[in-house]
C-alpha cells in the first residue's frame, strides 16, 4: 500500500500555506511545488526507505535518501545529495520517524532555505 496518498492529505491539512498548488500522485511518488518555487519529488517505497529530491527555483537539485551506500555518515542510512555533488549526512530526517513528520520537517527547512546552506555538514 502506498503511503503517498496520506502524505498528500497530512501536506494539505497541514502545510497548505507553503504549496503553490494541490499535490499530485503519480505512478510511484508525490510532487508539489512550494510557493518558493521549490519542486518536489516524494517516493516512499516503506516508512524507512526513501528519495525525497528537490529543484530549486533556480534548477539547482538536492536530494535525501535511504539508499545504503554511505555507511560512514552519521545518519547512515539516510544522506543528503547536496547541489555541488557532495554526499552529507542527512540534517532532517530520520528513519525512525514516521514520514508525515519527515515531510513536514523538510518542507519547513525548504519554505526557509532550499539550498539547507545553514544544514548541511
Amino acid at each position: 500500500m502506498s503511503l503517498h496518498p496520506q502524505l498528500a492529505a497530512t501536506l494539505a491539512a497541514e502545510r497548505a500555506a507553503s504549496l503553490a498548488a494541490a499535490p499530485c500522485l503519480t505512478q510511484d511518488a508525490l510532487t508539489f511545488t512550494l510557493t518558493n518555487g521549490t519542486e518536489l519529488t516524494i517516493r516512499y517505497a516503506a516508512e524507512d526507505a526513501y528519495s525525497l529530491r528537490w529543484r530549486c527555483a533556480d534548477g539547482t537539485e538536492l536530494g535525501i535518501d535511504t539508499a545504503p551506500l554511505h555507511a560512514g555518515l552519521a545518519s547512515a542510512p539516510n544522506h543528503l545529495h547536496r547541489a555541488d555533488g557532495t554526499v552529507v549526512a542527512d540534517p532532517l530526517t530520520r528513519i525512525d520517524d514516521t514520514p508525515e513528520n519527515n515531510l513536514l520537517r523538510l518542507v519547513d527547512a525548504l519554505m526557509l532555505d532550499p539550498l539547507l546552506s545553514g544544514r548541511a555538514a
